[in-house]
């Protein structure tokens, strides 16, 4: 007797397979790079970012093993595995998981041609060497012109922590969120300032505890006009 089976069958789902592996080989069939401080939002299905966490749960109980801490009794471990996975996945690289903010932008009505600075804005990552905390603040300077798309001031800072909830190196961060900024508005000038601790330095290696790390990325008529990116650096508050 022959056996049939039905072509309109859904494939079977290798329930075995790491959600990990999955994303991984969308990416990889897509050609996509998924660095540290790459958006991959767009090869997770629904329902797998939860996966991921529980994933992320059952490998850090053997990280804590091996650094040998006791998760089984005591008490102020027994869930940390638990709440690093959610640390990581839901709240401080969640940038590299969801998409990013929806953003509503208006028709520069007013033909405003003024300088406008925006900040400054806090920031938070962590360095994708040591998984250390990044945190500073932003000040973002825009020079519009009739064809501007103008955003809501709160915008900025959600576009900002989009790009910075990811492992970042603070120099590649303010490039992203340059390039960013410029997609969606299309400015005649832009200019970003980052102001930051990095707690690699602060917590471990020299354990330097005052020092930190400004870069700056200037964009069209900042880049060009001297006395425009002068007044703008003159104009951001210092030592707050």
């Amino acid at each position: 007797m022959l056996m049939t089976t039905d072509a309109t069958a859904p494939p079977k789902d290798d329930e075995g397979t790491p959600v990990s592996v999955k994303i991984r080989e969308r990416l990889r069939a897509a050609r996509q790079r998924f660095n540290a401080n790459d958006n991959i939002a767009e090869f997770i299905q629904p329902g797998e970012l939860d996966k991921l966490l529980d994933e992320v749960e059952s490998k850090m109980k053997p990280v804590l093993e091996s650094l040998v801490i006791d998760i089984e009794n005591d008490h102020n471990t027994e869930n940390t595995a638990r709440r690093v996975a959610k640390m990581y996945v839901n709240e401080v690289f969640r940038g590299r998981y969801v998409p990013a903010p929806t953003i509503t932008e208006f028709p520069n009505a007013e033909h405003l041609n003024e300088l406008m600075i925006v900040g400054p804005i806090t920031v938070r990552s962590a360095c994708s060497h040591h998984f250390c905390p990044i945190i500073g603040k932003l000040w973002i300077g825009v020079m519009p012109n009739e064809k501007t798309n103008v955003i809501g001031l709160s915008k900025y800072a959600r576009l900002a922590e989009w790009v910075m909830g990811r492992p970042q190196i603070q120099e590649e961060a303010v490039v992203q969120l340059a390039d960013l900024i410029q997609e969606k508005t299309q400015p005649d000038g832009l200019a970003l300032v980052v102001e930051a601790e990095h707690y690699c330095m602060r917590w471990r290696g020299v354990k330097e505890m005052d020092s930190k790390m400004i870069n700056s990325v200037m964009r069209g008529v900042f880049l060009k006009d001297s006395n425009l990116r002068r007044e703008f650096l003159s104009l951001l508050p210092r030592g707050n």
